[in-house]
């Protein structure tokens, strides 16, 4: 792909890798990158894509927070802005029918956390730090941080860790559950093209209508999430993988039924 001034992109079959390119910046996040992310985000979904793999250019950082100089120069109203532009990008990749991985190589702090914890899934690498400093230089987090960290470690721990703006190194992250797995630098990508091929190889239609209904969790009461699950379940069959693999098993004897089915096999295979 071309046109991207901040990501180098690259494709391998279906999985898009996607790497922040702002050297000079610690590979930070600021409102041209919003825009890319969000444009790259657009066309990804109407290509022969299926996950986004984000991950930081160069040894050192992940994704290095938002960009302090431009932040240094905000008012309140722009502040307010700023927060809305980043959290709807973010609310965007996460509502995002593509499966989402966040491969965290290096630093990731701030606003690099906040876009890890949109993402469905998250490795790291042992040389990984991680966390949510913002307090440290006067800011609280502004990416969505302090509404989707309690969700993931609950409102204990995710207090201390906004309120110490303690970063936690790789190994740690993972036992907290801020990462899914840890693994030595150079096995990062392969680790993660692993986990991939675990999630890929299910339908594309059913992986999103699970993450949404995994998402409807978090945002609603118990009871609207049954509503939006039983909905979603509902959807499932508007497409015919699951009659077609009953129905193969069926034929081949991996699934044994007491019920009548010659309507599904016709009268000669019962």
């Amino acid at each position: 792909m071309t046109g991207f001034e901040h990501v180098d992109v690259r494709d391998e079959g279906a999985i898009r890798w996607v790497a922040v390119r702002r050297p000079r910046d610690r590979n930070s996040i600021h409102s041209a990158l919003m825009a890319e992310l969000g444009r790259l985000l657009d066309e990804s979904e109407r290509a022969n894509v299926r996950a986004l793999v984000f991950t930081g250019t160069g040894p050192t950082y992940f994704i290095g927070g938002a960009d302090g100089v431009e932040m240094m120069r905000l008012d309140p109203e722009r502040g307010e802005a700023f927060s809305e532009r980043f959290q709807r990008l973010l609310s965007r990749m996460e509502a995002s029918p593509l499966i989402l991985v966040a491969a965290i190589n290096g630093l990731c702090f701030g606003g690099g956390f906040e876009l890890a914890l949109a993402c469905d899934f998250r490795v790291a690498s042992t040389t990984a730090r991680i966390g949510l400093p913002e307090v440290k230089v006067g800011l609280i987090p502004g990416g969505g941080g302090t509404q989707r960290l309690p969700l993931l470690v609950g409102r204990g721990l995710a207090t201390e860790m906004i309120l110490s703006g303690r970063l936690y190194p790789g190994d740690e992250a993972a036992r907290l559950g801020l990462v899914h797995r840890v693994v030595a630098p150079e096995a990062l990508e392969e680790e993660t093209r692993r986990l991939l091929e675990s999630v890929l190889r299910h339908p594309a239609y059913a992986l999103s209508l699970a993450k949404q209904a995994v998402r409807a969790a978090g945002e609603s009461a118990l009871e609207d999430g049954f509503r939006t699950e039983r909905a979603l379940f509902g959807r499932c069959f508007e497409q015919t993988f699951f009659s077609d693999l009953m129905t193969e098993q069926l034929r081949n004897g991996s699934l044994q039924t007491s019920m009548d089915v010659r309507d599904i096999l016709g009268k000669d295979e019962t």
